[in-house]
């Protein structure tokens, strides 16, 4: 009899942690919290014109205290759109490949920089890595 009901109280446990594995929606200012989670997924809600389907939020580590802030963004541009992020430099010395700059000529040559910009995204998923360490925790 006692092993039957440790058997049904450790199902229910189990039951009850598994439906609160899963967050729902939180509110502005909320919190919620999991231990030893294997994946963490945040996704933007809809939202209206005003946030247009952005969200923030803090990613709180308790065992090295380490926050990591999360903004998504599905309908917002990241970075410089159209290129300008490096592409093309204007400065006032000519430089060579040996390093030698000629004072007043000007240098408009291609830097090589990719594309800095992208599409935010709707959701993130943060995937859990066993036996890491910072090396100061």
């Amino acid at each position: 009899m006692r092993k039957l009901a440790l058997a049904l109280i450790t199902a229910v446990s189990v039951l009850c942690l598994t439906a609160l594995a899963f967050a729902g929606s939180i509110s502005p200012g909320a919190s919620t919290s999991c231990n030893d989670a294997k994946s963490i997924t945040l996704s933007a809600g809809s939202g209206d014109a005003v946030d247009r389907g952005n969200a923030n939020a803090t990613i709180w580590k308790s065992s090295n205290f380490t926050t990591i802030p999360i903004t998504l963004g599905p309908n917002d541009w990241s970075g410089l759109e159209g290129n300008s992020s490096g592409n093309s430099k204007s400065s006032k010395f000519k430089c060579k490949d040996t390093t030698q700059c000629v004072p007043g000529a000007i240098d408009n040559s291609p830097v090589g920089v990719r594309p800095m910009w992208s599409k935010g995204h709707k959701s993130v998923t943060l995937q859990g890595q066993s036996n890491f360490s910072r090396g100061d925790s």
